[in-house]
């Protein structure tokens, strides 16, 4: 955990349900939960995940992270346009790959900042 200096980017998850869903503002508030503690962007993306796996056992989860951190644009290599993509697949999202393209498909045309 290292991330006293900002990370910024989009976080979009996709899961089926099985018997339950959440609200949209429950997503959000995992998102937060995680965003908000010291951590590494990769750990934070399988949290996100195993979370929402864990509220309401879906068929599949999916979450993606693209950021860009602070500390490569501002210190370091300071590598300012820079941005590091992480995922995380469970259940249908990591086995059926027509289930994951989708996903992946939607978030590239429909992702929003957060």
């Amino acid at each position: 955990e290292h991330h006293l200096v900002p990370i910024y980017g989009r976080v979009s998850i996709g899961y089926l349900p099985n018997k339950q869903v959440l609200g949209l503002s429950k997503l959000a508030r995992v998102v937060e939960m995680y965003a908000r503690r010291l951590t590494v962007q990769e750990r934070m993306t399988k949290q996100i995940a195993e979370a929402i796996t864990l509220a309401i056992n879906p068929t599949g989860v999916g979450v993606v992270i693209e950021a860009t951190h602070m500390c490569m644009s501002m210190r370091g290599v300071q590598k300012i346009n820079s941005k590091t993509i992480t995922s995380c697949m469970i259940g249908v999202f990591r086995d059926d790959p027509k289930t994951r393209e989708e996903f992946l498909s939607l978030i590239q045309h429909n992702g929003s900042k957060l």
